[in-house]
């Protein structure tokens, strides 16, 4: 999430258009909303959303891209860490459901409208999309080389169902209607990883 500008200083208008993109996208959907519509939610003129980005697809593909990288660094950092194959994945599928957690909206928006999305804007991220299971793959592969994991499950599947699993469950809360307990959250992460070590371990 953004941090509030320091008292007195400008807003950063960009990042007011950002965040009333992700409200935008998240209520209406991205193919049913116009770059108006975003302009109105950040309280800015239509032209200026336009001198930040050069369409409402820029837009969407900045929100994916910064939120996607940091997932991606954080999956990295995870690895580096001297601590279980199986604790690694705990904390990278805790990172996720607290990242939904944290901010719903925008995670709605990059599941509905980027990684589950049959269209062209997601086959275009699939190299971005795929660095996140390579990450996790070798995540796999440690576990693998330490003998914490069997070997019959290639680790990129293995990265593929972790993933899948986790964006299951949280496209289940997308669209859920009552809200969703910290309990639940918790949970989530328990059952997400010893369900697929349950796999990897035989």
């Amino acid at each position: 999430m953004a941090s509030s500008p320091a008292k007195g200083s400008p807003p950063d208008k960009r990042r007011l258009i950002l965040d009333a993109a992700v409200k935008v996208f998240a209520r209406q959907g991205f193919n049913q909303c116009r770059v108006a519509d975003i302009a109105d939610e950040a309280g800015v003129a239509y032209g200026l959303v336009y001198h930040y980005f050069r369409s409402k697809d820029a837009v969407l593909d900045t929100l994916f891209l910064e939120r996607w990288n940091i997932m991606v660094d954080v999956i990295g950092q995870v690895d580096r860490q001297e601590i279980a194959a199986r604790e690694k994945l705990r904390s990278v599928a805790g990172f996720i459901v607290d990242s939904y957690r944290h901010d719903p909206e925008l995670m709605k928006v990059i599941i509905v409208e980027v990684t589950r999305a049959a269209n062209s804007f997601g086959r275009t991220h699939l190299p971005e999309i795929r660095r996140a299971y390579d990450r996790i793959a070798e995540i796999v592969e440690g576990g693998v080389r330490t003998g914490e994991f069997r070997d019959a499950v290639a680790p990129h599947f293995a990265a593929m169902a972790f993933y899948g699993a986790i964006e299951q469950v949280l496209t289940g809360w997308i669209f859920a209607d009552d809200p969703i307990g910290d309990e639940e959250f918790d949970q989530a992460k328990d059952l997400i990883v010893e369900t697929i070590c349950g796999g990897l371990n035989g």
